[in-house]
């Protein structure tokens, strides 16, 4: 890294901490699906539920967490979100070392490790705003786009070699003290933080879950932004259990070249992330953002000509390294331009909406393409799902618009 994008201790702490939990979670990928399989012996109805309406009743549960996070201290909200996960991911193998390991049990987790995440997510916005300067927002972001790529290509082999040796409960071990670590690094970046804004009322009202989603309306720019990744996330997720049927069954794909398809693109992500920058400070943040945005729509859509043998398998991996590069460009500057556009009073109410909608979209979304599957078809369900994400460019902001009053950022952190 040059001098003049070191963005001090205190952020290396925390990118630390993004970083071990980031590889715990890609270690664990698919954990939970397979203790429900292997271990529980559950159906594919039960799976589905598992991983769909445990992330939606933990998006539920996020609701009333985003204006509880906004006037309280970052750090502490950050600290105490990891050591939940820590705590409630750690049940699990307690449990099957003792033989009482139980489908509500994996349930239960998902929906707790879910609604942390969400208000993780929320309270790091909100964090990272008092940590970086407003014109290293964009640096910063960069930083941790790479590093989750980074650990979506690593992650996955090791926790299937570690899956093989072990069994799955031992990635979940992984994953919880993952967490850990990183409350442990959170812990490390001590620092004054700017005490939060106070509330007018002393007790929550019901209108008051709301504040989020009446920010992102009421602004032109955030609210389209808001609807194409809620409408581009839900579609491009629902089309991923189509095509593992389509893959895995009718193509005759074996599951370690359905993983290669999509571990080895994931370095597309990585490049593109670093290209970020660059692409900004020659074409400008907005175009940048359309120009992405809407490249990325562009390559789902050739799934549905996927074929069996090596043509079939170097086809998914080309859209998918397409879509990805696409995605590590768009998805730093994205979060700049959110955060930009953001009042700082407002940073963990307005995150917590948008994960909760981008959560409830995409479970509604993956159910809905299940029936249209089982109705006409992995393969024309998939078509129709790249035909949509066309049609998502048209719900990207039309003009750059200068930062909302109130949304600066820290002052300059130490040079380390």
């Amino acid at each position: 890294m040059r001098s003049g994008h070191r963005l001090g201790r205190r952020f290396g702490w925390l990118w630390g901490a993004y970083g071990a939990s980031a590889l715990g979670t890609w270690l664990a990928f698919g954990s939970f699906e397979l203790i429900a399989i292997r271990v529980l012996h559950a159906g594919p109805a039960e799976v589905a539920v598992l991983s769909s309406v445990g992330a939606a009743v933990g998006a539920a549960v996020a609701v009333p967490l985003g204006p509880w996070v906004e006037f309280r201290r970052k750090r502490p909200v950050l600290v105490t979100m990891d050591l939940v996960r820590f705590a409630a991911l750690l049940t699990i193998p307690a449990a099957f070392a003792l033989g009482a390991l139980t489908f509500v049990q994996l349930l239960l987790v998902s929906v707790v490790v879910a609604a942390a995440d969400i208000t993780f997510r929320a309270a790091s916005g909100a964090y990272l705003k008092t940590l970086v300067p407003a014109e290293h927002l964009l640096v910063a972001g960069a930083r941790f786009e790479s590093t989750a790529w980074t650990t979506t290509i690593i992650g996955p082999p090791l926790g299937g070699a570690a899956i093989g040796l072990l069994g799955p409960v031992a990635t979940v071990v992984a994953d919880g003290v993952s967490y850990l670590l990183s409350a442990l690094g959170i812990r490390a970046t001590g620092g004054h933080e700017p005490p939060p804004e106070r509330r007018e009322a002393a007790r929550m009202r019901a209108s008051d879950l709301l504040d989020g989603w009446r920010y992102i309306l009421a602004d032109r720019t955030l609210r389209p932004l808001f609807f194409n990744t809620a409408v581009f996330n839900g579609l491009v997720m629902a089309a991923q259990p189509l095509l593992a049927v389509l893959m895995l069954g009718r193509l005759g794909f074996t599951p370690w070249q359905y993983g290669l398809a999509f571990a080895a693109p994931s370095i597309g992500g990585l490049l593109g992330s670093r290209l970020a920058r660059p692409l900004v400070t020659r074409f400008g943040q907005h175009r940048v953002l359309v120009g992405s945005g809407a490249l990325r729509a562009l390559w789902p859509l050739g799934l549905a000509f996927l074929g069996p043998g090596t043509g079939g398998l170097l086809l998914v991996m080309g859209v998918e390294l397409g879509l990805i590069f696409c995605c590590g460009v768009f998805n730093p500057v994205y979060s700049t331009y959110r955060l930009e556009r953001t009042a700082n009073d407002r940073v963990a109410r307005t995150l917590t909406a948008w994960a909760v909608t981008t959560k409830g979209s995409t479970a509604l979304l993956t159910a809905l393409w299940g029936v249209l599957g089982a109705l006409l078809g992995p393969r024309t369900a998939i078509a129709l799902a790249g035909v949509l994400l066309l049609a998502t460019p048209l719900l990207l902001p039309r003009r750059a618009e200068a930062p909302a009053a109130g949304a600066e950022a820290a002052p300059a952190p130490g040079r380390v």
